[in-house]
């Protein structure tokens, strides 16, 4: 009998869809209050998932998401820092 590994979901915030952590990107709030992109997935910190995708990113600026997860006042120099590290430079 082999034992079945069991694949962690995680919820989007964006469009609360449940998909397997590794396919999902971690945003991070940590102890001094920066709120970040978090590819490696193991940063210190609250943390709260979004999907990889360009539609879910989009989401998180215009509803202001993150500052409805973490609970703070998150600027627009936070959601453009991740639009931008996901995007890429323009």
């Amino acid at each position: 009998m082999t034992k079945v590994k069991k694949i962690p979901l995680r919820q989007c915030i964006a469009c609360r869809e449940l998909k397997p952590k590794k396919e999902m990107l971690r945003i991070v709030k940590n102890r001094e209050g920066n709120i970040f992109l978090d590819f490696s997935g193991k940063a210190q910190g609250r943390g709260a998932y979004i999907c990889n995708g360009e539609d879910c990113i989009k989401k998180l600026k215009k509803q202001r998401l993150i500052n409805k997860v973490f609970s703070c006042e998150a600027d627009d120099g936070v959601y453009a820092a991740i639009e931008e590290e996901y995007f890429g430079k323009k």
